[in-house]
């Protein structure tokens, strides 16, 4: 419920600078903080090794800037060897990930070709949290990320909406202060495309983290993705620590939630092994 009040105080900010115009010099991040690159990510120098042909690209959730959202997963992964890369996406009034989510894929397009450009890699994993676990598959659908993405990983992934009220409702302008919100609740027109022609394509491995202690993805089942064994895994945590009482803000930071992605990343020929045991913690 803290992580819920967070965001939603977060957006009030948002509304805010949206409609009376005000105080956006006050409350607008600064060029340099918007551009604030977690531990270990975006080294531009870095190689993918043969273990780890892949380079991973961090997608943050909605109202979070890429340091604050991966402040602890980054350098996990970096520690394992990983190139890691990560970026801000669909501002709005100096929010980020608030924009249309349909052209923050775009924004994701533009950074994959970078990634791998620089890298030299063929393909890169995704790893995402909340809109930024589903809004990546807006690209592999519609942008041709099919062709550049091996493995995407969602934890806590608003793949089917949520019921929870992530904006406020009517009279406040929500559509030109948050359009990601109004994309991500049960039934918009973005999510109807979506998934009008089912949960995946056809290349790309799919991996879902849920936990069942989310208030903001909610149903917390609604994260899961249909989709064939050999392509798609979907896991709870508590299916495996059944005392981790991790919410949905905070997943990203859970040192089980760690020890699931490090495997899945692992696991190059295939999406999480289902049969992967994390230590509880």
């Amino acid at each position: 419920m803290l992580a819920l009040q967070t965001r939603l105080l977060r957006f009030a900010l948002a509304v805010a600078v949206g409609v009376l115009g005000l105080l956006g010099p006050l409350l607008a991040p600064s060029a340099a903080a918007v551009e604030a690159s977690p531990p270990g990510a975006n080294d531009w120098s870095c190689k993918p090794s043969t273990q780890h042909p892949f380079p991973v690209v961090l997608v943050n959730g909605t109202f979070e800037g890429m340091a604050k959202n991966w402040s602890t997963m980054s350098p996990y992964l970096k520690a394992q060897g990983y190139c890691i890369y990560a970026f801000d996406y669909g501002v709005t009034n100096g929010v980020p990930a608030t924009g249309p989510i349909a052209d923050s894929a775009k924004e994701l397009q533009v950074f994959v070709d970078r990634v791998l450009k620089a890298t030299r890699a063929k393909k890169v994993d995704v790893v995402g949290h909340s809109q930024g676990g589903m809004m990546p598959r807006y690209y592999l659908r519609f942008l041709g990320g099919d062709k550049k993405v091996h493995h995407l990983i969602g934890i806590a992934p608003s793949n089917h909406g949520t019921t929870s009220p992530l904006i406020p409702p009517p009279p406040f302008p929500t559509g030109a202060i948050c359009q990601a919100c109004v994309d991500q609740q049960v039934g918009s027109d973005f999510l109807t495309k979506l998934n009008a022609n089912g949960d995946t394509v056809k290349g790309p491995y799919y991996t879902v983290i849920s936990t069942i202690y989310d208030e903001v993805v909610t149903p917390y089942t609604s994260q899961a993705l249909a989709g064939p064994s050999s392509q798609v895994t979907n896991l709870v945590i508590q299916d495996f620590c059944r005392l981790d009482v991790i919410e949905h803000d905070q997943a990203p930071n859970d040192p089980v939630v760690h020890q699931i992605v490090g495997a899945a990343l692992n696991n190059t020929a295939g999406p999480a092994d289902p049969g992967y045991r994390p230590t509880c913690v």
